[in-house]
């Protein structure tokens, strides 16, 4: 039988809880570590229609990304933010949150996103060790790479600064990563993939001659969700994990 904690094992075993930073809240957060686990729906974040995903399938586990509970959760009730814990609860479906640990450790989120993207992992990007910067196996034209992002990300659009370089050596940081557009700067690269960037941001990688590419939050993260899933899948044969068909790309442009 393979239970909750099992699984939760497996992910502390690849990514360490002690990794992430101070203000997270990553961790086993909902349910009983015996529960039986035969069907686990994973997902970047855990919202509404996940639950009603989870529920229709038979999940007895959610996997996200960001956490589900962040201080101060004050009450759990049918309104609010504890309504998903409390639907959780009465459905016997646990929830396992792996964030910034996730983003930190070898093989995780940005590991897997500078790989989609066709860069050679060379190191961390920040000093905490979120981020990678890489190299790719060729110089191309910022315009031909723009297209091949958009594509492997499956985002509808990308807002970016284009500062006259090619690409060559990236840096990226999947999430919210505008704190670290000197970082890449300072570490010589030519081009960042990240999200969440203001317009001051824009004009700052510009000064620094950077090419700065905001790839959408949901999508500079999202592909670590089916490499978790190929991977919990190949060490538990017997459980069936399955990737959200309803999450996707929240924010819209036409």
């Amino acid at each position: 039988m393979i239970t909750v904690q099992n699984i939760f094992d497996t992910l502390c075993s690849f990514a360490p809880l002690d990794l992430q930073l101070d203000f997270d809240n990553s961790g086993f957060l909902v349910g009983h570590p015996n529960q039986e686990v035969n069907r686990v729906l994973l997902a970047l974040d855990i919202t509404g229609p996940v639950i009603d995903e989870a529920i229709l399938k038979g999940a007895q586990l959610i996997i996200s990304h960001h956490p589900l509970i962040w201080d101060p959760l004050k009450s759990i009730t049918s309104s609010g933010e504890g309504a998903k814990v409390l639907r959780l609860i009465e459905h016997q479906i646990a929830a396992i949150c792996m964030h910034t640990n996730l983003d930190i450790t070898s093989g995780g989120v940005n590991d897997v996103l500078m790989q989609k993207l066709g860069g050679e992992v060379k190191g961390p990007l920040d000093q905490d060790g979120c981020g990678r910067i890489g190299h790719l196996a060729r110089q191309i034209p910022l315009e031909e790479f723009l297209l091949d992002c958009k594509r492997i990300l499956k985002v509808n659009s990308l807002r970016f600064i284009d500062s006259g370089r090619p690409v060559y050596k990236l840096a990226v940081m999947g999430g919210a990563g505008s704190h670290a557009i000197e970082d890449a700067f300072l570490a010589g690269c030519d081009t960042y993939v990240t999200s969440d960037i203001k317009y001051h941001q824009f004009q700052q990688a510009q000064d620094l001659g950077l090419n700065l590419i905001d790839a959408d939050h949901f999508c500079t993260e999202n592909p670590i969700i089916s490499d978790l899933a190929a991977r919990l899948q190949a060490g538990y044969p017997e459980v069936s994990f399955i990737v959200s068909e309803v999450h996707k790309q929240l924010i819209q442009s036409i």
